[in-house]
């Protein structure tokens, strides 16, 4: 990673929890070349590290993150990486921690995670229409999916954006939490998935997030025949088992 591309996302681990964190606060978290690649690489970090099960994506300052930085979008910046994020997402569980807003790009990097987790009085929304543009990163298509038809309709259409209150009550949320909370619950989430096998635990998400694709039974049937084949028969389902026996917390290893 660049410089610039270390310093406009951060990463911490706590355990077996990775912390992402989209670092420009000065520009509101605004989405431009650097943020872009050091998303995506910090997600393939994620991804092929067996140690870790979870990630959380966070914003520093004032907000999640406000959308795409028009300025870099002029100056032709790269964000193919943003894009192929949000297109493939992450293997391992993704919670979005939201403080303040979750605007534009922000919120289609938010509908990219698994489960959202927001503070009190944050703005969640995609205001593409305001600017003569629509949701193309998977807003307008997804958020059906989060809050259902006719809220999603009204928050494509308007523009206007949903306070976290009632994005709870549109069950788009997992926690609503006080403000200054999002992320210590968003890493509650991880933790307690953590506690999970790992790949029992990916299966489990991809067949959960294909379902909710709309993919039929039969389709999702197939789908999880070689998923099967793979958990069943891995060292976390003969460890699992062992340590339930011996009455001790089981020692995953994601193999």
């Amino acid at each position: 990673m660049s410089e610039a591309t270390e310093e406009a996302v951060l990463v911490e681990r706590r355990g077996r929890v990775m912390i992402i964190t989209l670092n420009r606060p000065q520009a509101m978290n605004a989405i431009n070349g650097a943020l872009s690649h050091g998303l995506l690489a910090a997600v393939k970090e994620l991804e092929a590290d067996d140690s870790l099960t979870a990630g959380v994506i966070t914003g520093n300052g004032r907000g999640f993150c406000s959308g795409m930085d028009l300025k870099a979008f002029a100056r032709g910046e790269d964000i193919g990486p943003l894009t192929t994020f949000i297109r493939e997402g992450c293997e391992k569980p993704l919670i979005a921690a939201i403080e303040g807003f979750a605007l534009a790009g922000g919120c289609e990097i938010a509908l990219t995670c698994d489960l959202l987790v927001a503070s009190k009085g944050a703005k969640i929304g995609i205001r593409e229409v305001k600017v003569g543009l629509f949701a193309a990163a998977g807003g307008v298509f997804r958020l059906p999916a989060r809050v259902g038809y006719a809220r999603a309709m009204e928050m494509a259409v308007t523009g206007e954006p949903i306070t976290a209150e009632v994005a709870m009550e549109n069950g788009m949320l997992s926690e609503l939490t006080e403000k200054g909370g999002a992320l210590e619950a968003a890493v509650g989430w991880a933790d307690r998935i953590a506690e999970n096998a790992p790949l029992a635990v990916n299966a489990s998400k991809a067949l959960i997030r294909a379902a909710g694709q709309g993919i039929d039974e039969d389709t999702l049937w197939e789908m999880q025949v070689p998923l099967q084949k793979k958990v069943f028969t891995s060292n976390d389902a003969k460890e699992g088992p062992k340590a339930f026996a011996e009455k001790r917390a089981p020692n995953w290893t994601g193999s």
